[in-house]
């Protein structure tokens, strides 16, 4: 497959949107992990695979995690039961911290494979001027 710089550029930028859309969701479970019962959300990737954005990526659907939620002893709080518990959340703080992490670099490699296209391009046309 043949890649022309705008392809290219238009790859990385479409890995930043993706990677800035996982740390939305990642930093509102950060938001949410003490409001009970919140789920942790998780988003997907998908390859755009016809037409002229092949190759490039972009979030799929957004699914919500189902691992059990965390029971919180909290006698005072509003939701307690009898026993004093309350359904909390199943956000991850270390597990979200990572996640953001490895947004963080994801969309900082994109950001760099986009400037390097960008300078490639550039040096071309100076190229082509002399």
């Amino acid at each position: 497959m043949e890649y022309d710089f705008s392809q290219a550029m238009s790859v990385a930028s479409s890995g930043m949107k993706a990677q800035a859309n996982r740390l939305r969701y990642t930093s509102e479970n950060i938001a949410n992990t003490d409001t009970p019962g919140y789920r942790r959300k998780a988003v997907t990737f998908e390859q755009i695979l016809r037409g002229a954005d092949e190759g490039q990526v972009q979030t799929g659907r957004v699914r919500l995690d189902q691992a059990e939620l965390r029971k919180v002893f909290d006698p005072s709080h509003p939701l307690a039961d009898e026993a004093g518990y309350f359904t909390g959340s199943n956000v991850n703080l270390l597990l979200e911290v990572a996640d953001a992490r490895e947004a963080q670099r994801s969309y900082e490699a994109n950001l760099k494979m986009f400037d390097q296209v960008r300078q490639m391009s550039s040096a071309l046309m100076d190229l082509l001027r002399r």
